[in-house]
């Protein structure tokens, strides 16, 4: 479904009307969107007229036990694939047509099927795969993941668009998370930090199957970082008994799901939502707060580090009751000997074409303009303008020959400041490749000047990840404790608790 169409299994594909209803009625009867249709679930009837959808009636609010996952191409490099070459484990067959001459061909188990934009598989839009035993798998052979050929459980669908062929994977939300929570956490980490994971993954998939955000190709998420990593590391004994022990467990405040976040390793301190500058009111159970027990210098917390000077003095030190404190990203360095200006400049204009209210140019007065990036040459000074709760920097200003510049938001100033080359030293010795952000925006940072001219900078700094919800190797360490998942999600989800809804 896109703005403008529905593919409707067994019609065909339709216009929506330009006075379009979207009703519930099951329960009661409530007004709804296009964007409330459950992707790949019969739990609506259309009404139908001169060839156009005129009203959808959602007559059913069940539990969803199928997920729909669009598959990127190799190393996750873009959706959109030149050829598919795949095999299954078991005798498979491939379906085509069109609705109303469905035709289908069986093949052997280890047999290869190769198939392109202009494969005469495509009588129709939509070509799928489906093994003959329900414990079957379907390799990608032409998609590269590091545990090398993926296979899939459940189906393949193949759509040919105008950009290339997408590739969806229509499979059990319990099976899509076997592989899931191995590719998210390492399968070594304790059962329960495993189970705090699964719950997570779980809740964080459920409410994209509520509202897809890939409804034009018929599927709630993808494959990649963009959403959840899936299918990237091979299924394990550990995982898997996680997830079945948390099987249809989701995370909720009150009667609304979880916006469950995650992230790997915090400094320390975690931050709340706001980070990601939405316009949306940032969720109370997502809190910045101290990520260890209870520390004895009660003055450091999460308001006390918006300020410049005590965040400067906690980050150069190391508290052994946070909990990531033993872990090599709880701390860690950045020099950059030599400083890029126009790369600096360069990055900046990526950013403002992303999100032109986030990277901004000030006057001489300091009134903010939203206007074009300049190719600087030369920086006179970078500095914080300001910190967020828990410390993460959320403000940077620039100033260059061209003006001075706010970046706003972590990932921004991750972005810019990063140039691609420079690693970064753990603070267990390793260095670390870095080849688009920096760890994390919980850093301070000092410039090198040659003059009156920034030549360099160094950035220490803690944590890897956004720092909002949970922390991976947090719950680890909270698990090896004693803690059990649940004890440990309520720590970083405030006032949840966990519901089951199959």
């Amino acid at each position: 479904m896109d703005e403008h169409n529905i593919s409707i299994d067994g019609v065909g594909t339709l216009a929506f009307s330009d006075n379009l209803k979207v009703y519930q009625i099951c329960d009661k009867i409530v007004r709804k969107y296009a964007g409330d249709l459950r992707i790949g679930y019969s739990f609506t009837d259309f009404v139908i007229q001169d060839g156009k959808v005129e009203a959808c009636l959602i007559t059913r609010d069940e539990a969803m036990e199928n997920i729909r996952v669009l598959i990127n191409n190799s190393n996750y490099g873009g959706r959109f694939h030149e050829i598919i070459t795949a095999s299954a484990d078991t005798d498979f067959v491939v379906r085509y047509g069109s609705y109303d001459n469905l035709q289908e061909q069986i093949f052997k188990a280890g047999e290869i099927v190769e198939f392109g934009m202009e494969s005469a598989y495509f009588i129709g839009d939509r070509i799928t795969i489906v093994p003959q035993a329900l414990t079957g798998k379907v390799q990608l052979l032409s998609v590269e993941r590091s545990q090398g050929i993926p296979q899939y459980r459940g189906t393949i669908e193949i759509l040919k668009t105008a950009d290339g062929l997408a590739v969806i994977n229509e499979v059990l939300l319990e099976e899509y998370l076997y592989s899931v929570v191995p590719s998210e956490m390492p399968a070594s980490y304790p059962l329960e930090a495993l189970k705090a994971q699964a719950v997570c993954a779980r809740t964080y998939a459920y409410r994209k199957m509520l509202n897809s955000g890939l409804s034009a190709y018929g599927a709630h998420l993808d494959d990649s970082t963009s959403y959840q990593v899936y299918n990237n590391i091979k299924e394990n004994v550990a995982t898997t008994k996680a997830v079945r022990e948390t099987k249809g467990e989701l995370l909720y405040v009150e009667d609304a799901l979880v916006d469950a976040y995650y992230y790997s390793t915090s400094c320390g301190f975690g931050t709340t939502a706001d980070i990601w500058k939405s316009g949306s009111p940032a969720p109370e159970y997502l809190k910045a707060k101290r990520i260890g027990s209870v520390s004895a210098d009660e003055t450091l917390n999460e308001t006390a580090l918006m300020d410049e000077d005590a965040f400067s003095t906690y980050i150069e030190n190391v508290y052994d009751s946070d909990y990531d404190s033993s872990e090599g990203w709880y701390r860690w360095n950045y020099i950059v000997e030599k400083a890029d200006a126009e790369l600096i400049a360069s990055r900046m204009q990526e950013r403002h074409k992303a999100n032109k209210r986030l990277v901004l140019k000030c006057t001489k007065n300091d009134t903010v303009v939203i206007n074009e990036i300049d190719i600087f040459t030369k920086i006179y000074d970078i500095t914080c303008g300001q910190r967020g709760p828990g410390g993460v920097l959320d403000n940077l200003i620039i100033e260059t020959d061209c003006g001075i510049y706010q970046v706003i938001g972590e990932y921004n100033i991750r972005y810019v400041l990063n140039n691609g080359e420079t690693m970064v030293r753990k603070q267990d010795g390793v260095d670390v490749d870095s080849p688009t952000l920096l760890p994390s925006a919980f850093f301070v940072m000092e410039v090198i000047k040659d003059g009156e001219y920034v030549t360099g900078y160094e950035i220490n700094g803690g944590g890897y990840g956004h720092g909002v919800g949970m922390s991976q190797n947090g719950a680890k360490h909270m698990a090896e404790a004693g803690m059990n998942s649940e004890k440990i999600l309520t720590f970083f989800y405030d006032g949840s608790a966990v519901h089951s809804v199959y």
